[in-house]
């Protein structure tokens, strides 16, 4: 059954539609609310209900369920194993209590007038392998024990911090969203980590700043957030582990190290491994070396060695404490396949080409709707992560046609990512984490945390936009 392209937008939205109605209306869990979604688009479209084999004429059709299964596993081919991977290198910087390390070396260095500006600083940098939640439920106990030596109330800390970890939980791989993005699209994660890092750099300074003007009203701490940080202890113990008898916190140096080594691998493999002929030794074992997932392995075994046996871990608590990340990882793997199952439904039923031709007649540059839909579709449905992949779905069509080189094509996924960082609110689980630790209502959310993230998803987009200009084509 061939429908007309109006037809087709209007199935797509109508999909989109329902998908958001099961999410926030009816708080159906995602994953489910997405496989549900594919199937009733995927037949509202006219896909054939099972795969017909190719005829001489005719290339052969999926079925809805089999391009759901084949748009999961395209996803998650890569998405899963750096998202597991990165779980787990987030987990042992985590229980080893590297985040107080990190954030009491910065704030040493930079001093007591300075504490917003150096916990600011290494939160950027201990978000790039730590999921935002649990980033900054790290970082909360080390917000309190400033605020209160300083006197100050914790959103005064907490607002840039929280900022800067939410920025680059959307564009630095191996976060789930921008990694699922890159899966979807094609689009290179070396690029994409190196632009994405670059650009991290001006977000923090204007979350820094921003969070500064936005703070300038004193506002009501709310009572369940005032009892928990009363009760705090002092800055002289801001723990957010327990460590084991004899066993002392790993040095920032360290911490630091490994969260650059692979960062390090990636971009050498990225920048370096061309300047060889292809094919020569030295260009295909850079070229593995800088393969995230090698950089990831790479990094992993450094910080059991470095974070863990060597300050006294048995194998049996190293086990455990990689075990332990990957509960949390699953979900938002599945998640992220189940995206990219929507994703392939809509390219398998022309949706997605359909959109493409109504984006290509309507005038509208394409990275600018990269970030819109983005954006839209975060602000509909609360979860960064199907934000980012939906939209990069709904694309792919389009982006396909433009023949983009690797460095254009990443840039197209950070404008997607940095869409997907805008307008949360109240029915984003980072907007209720963020709002209850730093005790701020309702109301002040909307007025602070809102405006704050959306100010940095459109500068991060501002900056992509300048390079997409800026840097020659291939």
């Amino acid at each position: 059954m061939t429908y007309s392209l109006p037809a087709l937008i209007l199935i797509g939205l109508a999909g989109i539609a329902l998908l958001l109605l099961l999410i926030v209306k009816f708080k159906v869990q995602t994953f489910y609310a997405l496989i549900l979604t594919s199937i009733l688009v995927g037949v509202a479209a006219g896909l054939p209900l099972t795969t017909v084999p190719a005829t001489d004429t005719d290339p052969e059709q999926l079925g809805v369920v089999q391009a759901i299964i084949a748009g999961v596993g395209g996803t998650l081919g890569s998405v899963a194993v750096l998202v597991a991977l990165g779980s787990m290198l987030g987990k042992i910087i985590e229980i080893s209590g590297g985040a107080e390390s990190l954030a009491g070396r910065f704030t040493s260095l930079l001093g007591p007038k300075r504490v917003a500006v150096a916990l600011t600083a290494a939160a950027a940098i201990l978000a790039i392998p730590v999921f935002f939640d649990a980033g900054f439920i790290i970082l909360i106990p080390i917000i309190y024990a400033f605020s209160k030596a300083a006197g100050l109330s914790p959103v005064k800390f907490g607002l840039p911090v929280a900022g800067i970890m939410l920025a680059v939980h959307v564009a630095v791989p191996p976060h789930p969203g921008i990694v699922g993005g890159a899966a979807l699209l094609g689009a290179d994660v070396g690029w994409i980590t190196i632009l994405a890092l670059a650009i991290s750099v001006p977000v923090a300074v204007t979350a820094y700043f921003l969070s500064k003007v936005l703070n300038r009203r004193e506002v009501a701490m709310i009572g369940a957030t005032k009892a928990m940080f009363d009760s705090f202890g002092t800055a002289d113990s801001p723990r957010t582990v327990t460590l084991e008898d004899g066993e002392r916190a790993p040095g920032a140096g360290t911490i630091l190290g490994i969260i650059v080594l692979p960062l390090a691998l990636i971009m050498l493999g990225t920048t370096i491994a061309p300047l060889f002929e292809p094919g020569s030794t030295w260009n295909g074992l850079l070229s593995m070396v800088g393969q995230p997932i090698f950089a990831l392995v790479v990094a992993i075994a450094a910080a059991m060695y470095l974070l863990g046996m060597r300050r006294g871990w048995s194998a049996a608590k190293l086990g455990e404490v990689m075990e332990s990340s990957l509960p949390a990882a699953a979900v938002i793997i599945l998640v992220t396949g189940a995206g990219g199952g929507f994703g392939r439904i809509l390219t398998e039923t022309g949706i997605g080409g359909a959109v493409a031709d109504a984006l290509s007649t309507s005038g509208i540059p394409i990275l600018l709707a990269a970030f819109l839909i983005s954006l839209i579709l975060r602000a509909a449905q609360g979860s960064a992560t199907v934000a980012i992949t939906t939209a990069s779905g709904l694309l792919l069509p389009t982006v396909g046609a433009l023949g983009l080189d690797p460095i254009h094509l990443a840039l197209i996924a950070l404008a997607i990512g940095y869409g997907a960082l805008g307008l949360s609110h109240v029915n984003d689980s980072g907007f209720w984490i963020v709002t209850r630790y730093l005790g701020l209502s309702v109301k002040d959310g909307l007025r602070m945390w809102t405006p704050l993230t959306t100010a940095l998803g459109l500068l991060g987009f501002l900056v992509v936009a300048v390079l997409y200009v800026a840097v020659p084509g291939a």
